[in-house]
């Protein structure tokens, strides 16, 4: 078995998973609503909207889609997006490029359980945690 997270976006779906595409390495396979079997269910100003999406990246995969009218879009509420990272200038690359635009929750610092770690929510209004518990470049 696997676990992966599925975020819902109201429109900003293929903005969001271009730019994490960018920040984390990976492949993107995008499927539109105006392309599916079921287009015509539809209304056409939402044909352009992300069905599903899936970025791969190594082993991780993270997936999302737009909504529709019968599916009200409600927010990303009661979870974040947890990046385990191995060193300190990668969670401080990843926190520069998700904060920005974004609401720090916490600032990225250390813990009594991690060398580096900080939530936040981006601009496209996901929540991350990102954690460093060890710092690699240390030896």
């Amino acid at each position: 078995m696997k676990i992966h997270a599925y975020l819902m976006f109201d429109g900003q779906c293929e903005d969001a998973f271009n730019f994490y595409a960018e920040l984390l390495g990976g492949k993107l396979e995008l499927m539109r609503f105006g392309k599916s079997p079921d287009a015509g269910e539809v209304p056409a100003e939402f044909h352009d909207r992300v069905m599903h999406v899936c970025l791969t990246a190594g082993d991780q995969v993270l997936m999302a889609s737009d909504t529709i009218p019968q599916y009200p879009h409600q927010g990303i509420k009661g979870c974040s997006i947890s990046l385990q990272v191995d060193n300190v200038p990668e969670a401080e690359r990843l926190y520069e490029a998700l904060s920005a635009g974004g609401e720090v929750q916490m600032e990225l610092q250390a813990t009594f359980w991690a060398t580096q770690f900080a939530m936040l929510t981006d601009r496209f209004g996901v929540p991350w945690m990102i954690n460093c518990v060890i710092d690699s470049q240390e030896g």
